[in-house]
């Protein structure tokens, strides 16, 4: 590997258990890991082409419909931290299968909710659940794989969430209209129960640095992250200035702020500071969050465009998006193969810039009566843009902190991300019920199109972020 990608010198490694004697074939390892992560990526996305049929069969408001979303997204993003400490402490690959658990059975507690709150509290449950796999998924896989192969891996890795993402709306509408909403949670229930198995055999147990839990940083990281999500989600329909909103944002500023204090003192951090430090580090978390506001925050309503304006069925509409949704998951594996040659920076500077011009573009066209070959250009470009995305960040991550650190790592930029994707929600539902509403075609246009504006501003924002990360002459981890 270049020297941009390589480890720091000083990383210490993992404590792993010797319960798995040698490595297993990287296919085995790709599906252990991906698999549950796939259910996990796959879930961010399902319910947006069949919001409109949960919104009618539920009697859901607009309100319920971003909670469906943020349910999930509010406690993933809460519980991320606490379930990486939790796994360096514990045991990675054992807490990773209990997230797996707990998915499985929330999934199915979904399909059996009867009104907008059931489905709302049983979210929350799979967003737990899904907290413990996705980062400690990601710190699993750099750990079972030989240093030579760890960017192709975390390239199909990558391509493994782009796939997640691609047949999301697709499997939802696909689902909604051949059997029902429901059927979008069942289809976790068998494969969570095949895939405990394939775990326990393939992956090894391993610890990251530190033998004991911090019980005070993970209380001040969840109780933070939640406030803060919980003041995002609530402020576009309390308004950003209402007590209640205020209170929680500034209420997680003050314990996000608290944690910052603790850590630095203590003993067994559950974050380490100095992560903070290296700037690739940063860098990496400034892009997640501006990328997740602006893409997630814009699929919410470009999801629901096809069937709102013109009419189409869940299923339609899915197969519709599927420029933008498919892409993914062939760009990621490319970029995870070329990044070690033509460096992260570069292709992350590229990825968000093409984002950014691909939602700018639809903003430019979008309209009652558009024609939908008009709207397949600016959905591949994004779909590349995105494809550019996944594998650089997750490499930029791993490969900018010790490997004893990587768990914490990864739940740290998942958590960046997660915040982002709850205020883009948040954020950009509120610019559209600024300008529209459901009732008409029209009406919806009418917010749409300001509200996908702001997002490809904030996607911009990122890639001028990104040409800050070092480039490929220096190494990620030494650069501050």
């Amino acid at each position: 590997m270049t020297e941009i990608l390589s480890p720091p010198a000083t990383a210490s490694a993992p404590t792993t258990a010797p319960d798995v004697p040698s490595r297993r074939p990287l296919a085995a390892v790709l599906a252990a890991v991906g698999i549950p992560m796939f259910m996990v990526t796959l879930d961010n996305l399902v319910v947006t082409n069949a919001l409109p049929v949960i919104r009618t069969e539920l009697g859901a408001s607009l309100s319920d419909l971003q909670w469906f979303v943020n349910a999930y997204t509010l406690s993933f993003a809460a519980l991320l931290l606490t379930a990486s400490a939790l796994g360096d402490r514990l045991g990675r690959r054992r807490v990773f299968l209990a997230g797996i658990v707990v998915f499985t059975l929330a999934s199915a507690a979904c399909a059996l909710a009867a009104d907008p709150g059931m489905l709302v509290a049983a979210r929350v449950i799979q967003g737990f659940g899904g907290a413990a796999v996705m980062p400690l998924s990601l710190t699993l896989l750099s750990d079972a794989v030989p240093e030579r192969l760890r960017s192709a891996a975390i390239g199909i890795w990558g391509g493994i969430a782009g796939l997640g993402v691609a047949v999301g709306p697709l499997l939802g509408g696909a689902v909604v209209d051949g059997l029902s909403w429901q059927w979008i949670f069942w289809v976790n229930v068998p494969i969570g129960v095949l895939v405990l198995p394939l775990v326990v055999w393939t992956l090894r147990d391993s610890r990251g640095g530190g033998g004991r839990l911090d019980p005070a940083g993970l209380v001040l990281a969840s109780a933070g992250v939640l406030a803060v999500v919980w003041g995002i989600v609530h402020g576009a329909d309390d308004g950003w200035s209402s007590r209640g909103v205020l209170t929680a944002l500034l209420g997680g500023g003050v314990l996000l702020a608290a944690l910052i204090v603790w850590e630095r003192r203590a003993a067994a951090p559950m974050l380490a500071p100095r992560l903070f430090r290296v700037r690739a580090f940063g860098v990496a978390n400034v892009v997640a969050f501006a990328f997740s506001i602006g893409v997630f925050g814009s699929i919410f309503l470009l999801a629901q465009f096809f069937q709102v304006v013109q009419g189409y069925t869940p299923l339609e509409s899915g197969i519709r998006t599927m420029p933008w949704t498919m892409a993914p998951m062939v760009v990621a594996p490319l970029a995870g193969l070329v990044i070690d040659r033509v460096g992260a920076r570069a292709l992350l500077v590229t990825g968000q810039a093409l984002l950014a011009v691909a939602l700018a573009w639809m903003a430019a066209i979008i309209s009652v009566d558009l024609a939908y070959g008009s709207f397949v250009a600016p959905l591949l470009v994004a779909g590349i843009g995105m494809g550019l995305t996944f594998a650089p960040l997750a490499t930029v991550v791993m490969a900018a902190v010790p490997e004893a650190d990587r768990s914490v790592a990864s739940g740290t930029n998942n958590t960046v991300r997660e915040v982002g994707v709850a205020m883009g929600i948040a954020v950009l539902a509120s610019v559209f019920a600024s300008y529209g509403a459901y009732t008409d075609p029209q009406s919806y246009v009418d917010g749409l199109v300001p509200a996908v504006w702001v997002g490809a501003g904030t996607v911009a924002a990122g890639a001028l972020a990104a040409a800050l990360l070092p480039g490929r002459a220096g190494r990620l981890s030494t650069v501050r």
